[in-house]
């Protein structure tokens, strides 16, 4: 497997991997599956200090991670946001650890100071990789969201570069 920065011939295959999630399940609060262009924006929005890294294994994406400014205003501009999606047939064989540990050192050698992960409440698989990687819960958003018919909590993580 090969963890490597995203380009823009990744957007598709992104894509794929990501509207699986928003119309299967509630990992993401998306409601509307992605265009390509849609996708290709938001790539293209996470250059520069930004990071979108692929896992590829035999010419195929298999995953992704990506960081994600925080909050909007400048004082926030040290901290980011994590996001991590694996293919569903890849999932539990190391492709998003793989892929989180490397975007931790991305975000570090990038200037960043902190990594905050907002994982649906019971996305256990999420909340254990991101503990094993020295994520701490520091709090949880009741009911912030609605997918579904049902109510979803948010666990907020962090972690400190």
């Amino acid at each position: 497997m090969e963890i490597r920065l995203a380009r823009p011939a990744d957007a598709e295959a992104i894509r794929q991997i990501y509207n699986a999630e928003v119309t299967g399940s509630t990992v993401t609060f998306d409601l509307v599956p992605r265009s390509l262009a849609e996708q290709e924006a938001w790539l293209e929005a996470r250059s520069g200090a930004m990071a979108v890294l692929v896992a590829e294994l035999g010419g195929e994406v298999v995953g992704f991670a990506s960081l994600s400014p925080y909050k909007d205003r400048p004082a926030y501009a040290t901290s980011v946001e994590d996001s991590v999606y694996v293919r569903s047939d890849q999932r539990g064989t190391g492709v998003g650890r793989a892929l989180l540990t490397e975007l931790l050192e991305v975000a570090g050698t990038r200037g960043f100071h902190t990594v905050m992960a907002r994982i649906v409440g019971h996305h256990d698989a999420s909340i254990a990789l991101h503990g094993a990687l020295g994520f701490e819960p520091v709090g949880i958003e009741r009911e912030v969201g609605r997918k579904f018919g049902q109510w979803l909590d948010v666990m907020i993580m962090q972690r400190m570069l």
